[in-house]
């Protein structure tokens, strides 16, 4: 049940102060009354901004949010270094019900009352008497208003990816006594809502990107906006939503029929932020994409859209950096695939089991796609100054640690550049939740699946590899086959996704969307063991390590037992 409390005093919604805020807070603002913090005599808002600065708080976190696991641990690109029953594994087996699934994954509370606390914004906010802007020609009060929109469509969004349509409040604030046992909303009127949402507020926010140096970098941009918008209408336009719903007929768990236009408008919105020219592929290595944070240090990076903006901090490396170092270095958390390995293709961009490849089982990672040793650690890669050993009994993989690695892999992806550093240092590790790489992919599929193929697909990917480092060829197509047909294409392009937005919390949801996730997660993970000789000679082959299950039931989300148990108007998700 959605629970309320007075409008007048903010008991429960808790003002979660982050690194990012606008103005550091004293006194706890749910302590304080409506009348204080949206005062009609303070003309500089300050109280006003500290509570938008709680709304940025209600932003999805990312990294090793899921009980210290990243998400993607739960797909088939990694699992997690820890044995045992973790919330990823449970997320991996289906080991969950409406009234016990893992608390770090169930968002619906925590979108709720995030969603109150802008919906309290939105609604108080003009009292405030703010007559400066936030950049010229956008006044304080229209473009905070905006914000608190965006950060509740964002919202809303990460509900209905999980749990298809779910009740839409408006500016609905409740107050003791109200009826709160609100029915589903369906998945078409969720998406309609946050798409016009996007459709309100993109002029109302600033179109130039904030950088460190003015002190905004985490707020949201009207290419935020865009962003967003082209998230949801792909999700809604792909199979598990158009045409795939689970159960045919259930306005709740998706569109009760196909519609192609529905790819087209996704492609529409996605070129709609293309043709706008803001924002571009950082160029030079992969890997600073994640560090470099634009107008910090005198550095540009107009890749990033959005962010939610962290402190300084080596939190990335000691969670998940290559374990067998100076003690306490690292926990090695992560362990990536060797399904996730083999998806990144030659130097030359040709897929590694593709003939004259160039491809050699006893070099395995020689002459690979650079991502790959900007995304992965594997044996013989170079760290803290020491060549990494993952071959069995190596420093990295002793086999008698609590945490090791688990595939002969390790994540290397966010990290800073300590290859050839004695010790980590701080870096930024901002979680990025819309960058520009993800929109061009988002086009370049919704394209092929309206109209298939053309120029302005295949440029998506020849300039993605061609950033990445792979080489060219002869015809300038990056390894790619000339003339693809759709369904070449569609492969193609998942194949991209999966490797450019590794470990980012994509491909845990794409398996889903695409309606192919009975298949992958129903299929043995595997890793690498790799055996030392006496002579040196390293010797490798692939071992199961992990059996993930998913049943039709599981590609969307139990709506949790306390909701549907209180609220009589709340109906469950199939098979839950």
């Amino acid at each position: 049940m959605i629970r309320s409390i007075s409008s007048k005093i903010l008991t429960g919604c808790i003002l979660v102060l982050c690194s990012c805020a606008k103005n550091i807070e004293k006194v706890p603002l749910e302590l304080n009354t409506i009348e204080y913090i949206f005062d009609k005599d303070d003309s500089l808002g300050v109280n006003a901004e500290k509570y938008l600065s709680g709304i940025y708080g209600s932003l999805p976190k990312g990294f090793n949010r899921v009980s210290s696991d990243l998400l993607d641990a739960a797909s088939d690109d990694a699992i997690s270094s820890e044995t045992g029953s973790s919330d990823v594994y449970k997320l991996a087996t289906g080991g969950y019900t409406s009234s016990s699934f893992p608390s770090s994954e169930n968002v619906w509370a925590t979108c709720y009352a995030g969603i109150r606390k802008a919906n309290i914004f939105i609604n108080n906010i003009d009292i405030v008497p703010l007559n400066k802007m936030v950049a010229p020609g956008f006044p304080k009060k229209r473009a905070y208003k905006a914000e608190a929109r965006f950060v509740r469509a964002l919202l809303y969004f990460e509900l209905i990816k999980r749990y298809g349509g779910v009740p839409l409040m408006g500016n609905k604030v409740g107050a003791l006594g109200d009826d709160v046992e609100l029915p589903r909303n369906s998945f078409e009127a969720c998406v309609s809502y946050i798409v016009n949402e996007c459709d309100q507020i993109k002029d109302s926010l600033r179109t130039i990107a904030q950088t460190k140096a003015t002190g905004e970098y985490h707020s949201v941009t009207r290419g935020a906006c865009l962003a967003l918008k082209t998230r949801v209408l792909l999700y809604a336009a792909s199979p598990l939503f158009n045409g795939g719903n689970i159960e045919p007929g259930n306005d709740k768990t998706g569109y009760t029929g196909f519609d192609a236009n529905r790819w087209k408008r996704a492609a529409d919105a996605a070129k709609e932020l293309i043709d706008r020219g803001e924002y571009a592929l950082l160029p030079g290595l992969f890997s600073d994409i994640f560090i470099t944070v634009d107008g910090a240090e005198g550095k540009t990076n107009k890749e990033v859209i959005f962010v939610r903006e962290e402190s300084k901090s080596t939190g990335i490396e000691v969670s998940n950096a290559p374990v067998g170092y100076s003690p306490g270095t690292a926990n090695g958390r992560t362990s990536p695939t060797q399904e996730l390995v083999d998806a990144f293709p030659m130097k030359n961009g040709m897929d590694i089991y593709a003939a004259g490849s160039g491809y050699n089982i006893s070099d395995p990672y020689a002459s690979r796609d650079p991502r790959l040793g900007m995304s992965i650690f594997y044996n013989g890669h170079q760290w803290l100054n020491t060549i990494l050993e993952t071959f069995e009994g190596g420093r990295s993989h002793p086999g008698t640690l609590n945490l090791e690695t688990r595939t002969g892999y390790y994540m290397r992806k966010f990290m800073g550049a300590f290859e050839a550093t004695n010790n980590f240092s701080d870096v930024y590790h901002d979680f990025i939740l819309f960058r520009y790489a993800e929109v061009l992919l988002n086009f370049a599929e919704a394209r092929n699946e309206f109209s298939g193929p053309d120029a302005d697909v295949y440029n998506v990917l020849t300039g993605l590899r061609a950033r990445a480092g792979i080489d060219a060829g002869a015809e300038n197509m990056y390894g790619l086959k000339a003339g693809m047909t759709r369904e070449e294409m569609r492969k193609a392009i998942r194949d991209e996704r999966r490797i450019e937005l590794a470990f980012e919390e994509h491909r845990y949801w794409d398996i889903r969307r695409w309606k192919i996730a009975e298949t992958i997660a129903n299929t043995p993970l595997h890793g690498m063991s790799i055996i030392k000789g006496s002579s040196g000679r390293l010797t490798y082959s692939t071992a199961e390590v992990s059996t993930p299950v998913f049943k039709t039931r599981q590609y969307l989300y139990p709506i949790p037992y306390d909701e549907v148990v209180k609220n009589a108007n709340m109906r469950q998700n199939p098979g839950w």
